[in-house]
């Protein structure tokens, strides 16, 4: 309830900031204003928001399949932790805005370089997060584990993923709402569709209201995919 109380006194004051100080449209758009680019483009809007959907969400996926056996070798092997993280570091490093361009070059304006970029931006965080956790595992319940003749299958899956979980489950979150971020990203530079292509032609053409509504879409995807996957850590971790 308090959050819809704040969102609702957050609209409030935008309102009424617009009419008190008589802020032209073009600059900043009042709230019924948003709500007439929603009623005027509810299709091309629709289609947009699922476009930045789809490469959010399969840049994600793809993100935890390459970051998790990463995460993995890092942390069975001394010598790939310390030839592989600094590179990861140094990479997560660079503004990911300064990549685009050239891997629009190299990829062309379709699907694989929205992807591309959707994991440059979430895979660290999957990593660290996995190696974080798999690295916790008390040693006492290591020796426990072994000395009661476990396999290292029955180690790895009943004892360290289980107790890395949380951890992981930390990373994504952080990963997910970064996902939309990276999809965004990719859309400005180029592409021919997208939310992240609306708000680049909207804003060149001073729509300024459906620029809002597109930002509007991508918070609401944005709160979506990680209320969603808080509510899969839940189901799947109701001990955490």
């Amino acid at each position: 309830m308090l959050p819809v109380v704040g969102l609702v006194a957050i609209i409030g004051l935008w309102w009424l900031a617009t009419i008190v100080f008589g802020i032209d449209s073009f600059l900043v758009p009042s709230p019924a204003d948003v709500v007439a680019s929603f009623v005027e483009l509810p299709g091309y809007l629709l289609e947009q928001t699922l476009v930045t959907l789809w490469e959010a969400v399969f840049g994600f996926v793809v993100s935890i399949v390459v970051g998790v056996p990463i995460a993995l070798l890092i942390v069975g092997s001394t010598i790939m932790e310390r030839m592989f993280y600094p590179l990861l570091v140094a990479l997560n490093a660079v503004p990911k805005v300064a990549i685009a361009p050239i891997v629009v070059v190299w990829f062309g304006f379709g699907i694989s370089s929205k992807v591309l970029l959707v994991v440059l931006v979430c895979v660290f965080p999957i990593v660290i997060s996995t190696a974080s956790g798999m690295k916790s595992t008390p040693d006492e319940l290591t020796e426990l584990f072994r000395s009661l003749d476990a396999s290292r299958g029955q180690e790895f899956f009943k004892l360290r993923l289980r107790h890395a979980l949380p951890q992981i489950f930390v990373g994504l979150k952080v990963s997910i709402s970064l996902a939309v971020i990276g999809a965004v990203i990719s859309e400005f530079v180029g592409a021919r569709a997208g939310l992240g292509y609306v708000i680049n032609t909207s804003g060149a053409s001073a729509d300024t209201s459906l620029a809002f509504a597109a930002m509007t879409l991508l918070a609401i995807i944005s709160v979506g995919l990680f209320y969603g996957l808080s509510y899969v850590e839940k189901k799947v971790l109701p001990y955490a």
